[in-house]
């Protein structure tokens, strides 16, 4: 039987809610990803084993978007491995006055949905770029946007996932001991082999998991690809999995698991690879005072924004420039500027209906993901339960792999009609909830058991032996000390899920719209004023809920927001 961390058994309540909490990441979870992967091993046409899978792999349109993923991955990686490690090493070695805003801003590309970032950089680059236009930089009219290129989907993939090889290599350098450099400088060695004879070496594990984070976002993403890819002709496994089930529908479930199947497979090579590699060359450090940045920068401040500013505001206020333009092609100026498209776009019953819909779809995911992650965080600083050391693994899984992989998984679990009640979710609002809460639980989960670990166990331990029930312990005990982390957690979910497309993408249906699948299909149909006001409306609105996570952020412990010291 499980036992308490003090020597305590565990109570019949508690062995009840740790089957509850299995019960249901079964359901959103465990169920979806098996059903997906058993239909990926069904036999082919002729009965021969695996004959489907063999059949998807070898066709020429899988490798073509095989070679396509593997090709814009890898190069999205440089860039975004390139940025993220000088980024960090300037904003954390160097005395900068506005570090806070810039961290906020280098973090921007990762807060903005995918989507928008890319309609933004195409406004950007565009023939009729508001931006570059005027000062004769843009292309030819007439000519392809030049990011409609597997160049064009690594720079801004590279761009967008840059902020996660930031927080990888930041978090290694707060870290770094202030006495090892500082035997360095006594000692007389220069700051260039400071930094790349000793601070590199020792931040490498870092620059490594931070890099196959990158890789593994690169392959699941599908608003770039989406985007830049299908106008250029460029496939990829994310956007062939959504023409095919748009093309043939649920009849092609077992070619789409299959190349879902080959995302997973690279996910988790990717995992663990980085696993593998930090673990074997993992520098031990000596406990100490953290390195303190010392040497003001002013020249190397003022470059710092101006990189930082080109990576994350040119192009949203390209995006809203071209929102505030009547037609594409017209001169940005004061006689032209117009909020026509914003009055529009909010006239319109379907748009208004996307925004509603994402609203509620956010807070649900955010409201019952709180509900389950204060219990599950609370039997797991306390239990030693093996049921619950599964269910943190199985939990992580629709973060880590791919979005169209979860999708499609809902889709072949939920797709005929649920026992016993004899319904079909599939097309209706509660597929997509499923898919949310299977999706974002860990973006509530991370920071309320790292605020868990900090709640002393004997005001628990004191409430049990004086009779308190499981469920007042949890209430009035444990949800006061975390629940400044639960809500920062969920502000999280609302601010991802808000303009969520991958999962969205397959599984809306009419009536069901999001906002992120409403940008896509305005740009899709060359609508890209209105597009753009979507976009800028919708951003609008994820920096407000920043603005609110930031003010939270003073009663949570550290850490807790990326972008916040």
């Amino acid at each position: 039987m499980a036992r308490l961390q003090t020597g305590q058994q565990a109570s019949g309540g508690e062995h009840l809610l740790v089957s509850l909490l299995f019960l249901y990441v079964a359901a959103t979870t465990l169920w979806p990803l098996a059903r997906l992967f058993a239909s990926a091993f069904q036999p082919g046409e002729d009965g021969t084993p695996l004959g489907l899978m063999i059949a998807t792999l070898s066709s020429r349109s899988t490798l073509r978007a095989l070679s396509g993923t593997l090709q814009t991955a890898l190069f999205s990686v440089v860039v975004s491995t390139l940025l993220g490690v000088a980024l960090a090493f300037a904003v954390s070695l160097l005395k900068l006055r506005t570090r806070v805003a810039l961290t906020f801003l280098i973090l921007m590309p990762l807060i903005v949905p995918s989507q928008t970032m890319a309609l933004a950089w195409i406004e950007l680059f565009g023939a009729q770029s508001p931006i570059l236009k005027p000062l004769g930089l843009a292309p030819p009219p007439g000519t392809t946007n030049p990011l409609y290129s597997t160049g064009g989907i690594a720079l801004v993939m590279g761009i967008e996932h840059m902020p996660l090889v930031f927080i990888a290599v930041r978090a290694a350098l707060r870290a770094l001991p202030a006495d090892l450099v500082e035997a360095a400088r006594i000692l007389g060695i220069s700051p260039r082999r400071i930094g790349t004879g000793i601070v590199l070496p020792i931040v490498m594990p870092s620059v490594l998991a931070g890099s196959l984070i990158a890789f593994t976002a690169a392959i699941g993403n599908f608003g770039v690809p989406a985007l830049l890819g299908i106008p250029g002709r460029i496939s990829v496994l994310t956007t062939l999995i959504y023409q095919r089930l748009n093309g043939f529908g649920p009849a092609a479930a077992g070619q789409v698991a299959t190349l879902a199947l080959v995302l997973a497979a690279m996910a988790a090579l990717a995992i663990v690879l980085r696993n593998v590699l930090t673990a074997r060359i993992a520098v031990p450090l000596p406990a100490g005072a953290p390195l303190l940045p010392r040497r003001p920068a002013p020249v190397v401040e003022i470059l710092l924004w101006i990189l930082v500013l080109f990576l994350s505001l040119v192009p949203l206020t390209a995006l809203a420039m071209t929102a505030l333009l009547p037609a594409i092609g017209v001169a940005f100026g004061p006689d032209t500027v117009s909020l026509d498209h914003f009055r529009a776009v909010l006239a319109n019953d379907t748009v208004r209906r996307a925004f509603a819909n994402s609203l509620m779809l956010a807070t649900v995911a955010a409201g019952i993901s709180m509900l389950v992650a204060v219990p599950l965080a609370f039997l797991s600083v306390r239990r030693n339960h093996p049921l619950l050391r599964l269910l943190d693994i199985v939990i992580e899984a629709p973060w880590v792999v791919p979005g169209t992989v979860v999708a499609l998984g809902m889709i072949l679990a939920f797709l005929k009609p649920l026992p016993i009640i004899g319904i079909s979710i599939y097309g209706t609002m509660a597929i997509l909830v499923t898919a949310y809460l299977a999706r974002f639980l860990p973006l509530v989960l991370r920071p309320v058991a790292a605020a868990a670990q900090s709640v002393d166990p004997s005001l628990d331990e004191a409430a049990r032996v004086t009779g308190a029930g499981l469920s007042r312990r949890i209430l009035s005990i444990f949800l006061p000390g975390i629940l400044p982390a639960a809500a920062a957690g969920a502000i999280l979910v609302v601010m991802t899920a808000l303009n969520e497309l991958t999962l969205s993408a397959l599984l809306w249906s009419s009536g069901t719209e999001t906002i992120g699948v409403m940008i896509f299909a305005l740009q899709y149909e060359g609508n890209s004023t209105a597009a753009a006001a979507v976009a800028v409306l919708s951003t609008l609105l994820v920096l407000a809920l920043a603005a609110i996570a930031t003010l939270a952020s003073l009663k949570l412990p550290r850490g807790t927001l990326p972008w916040v010291d």
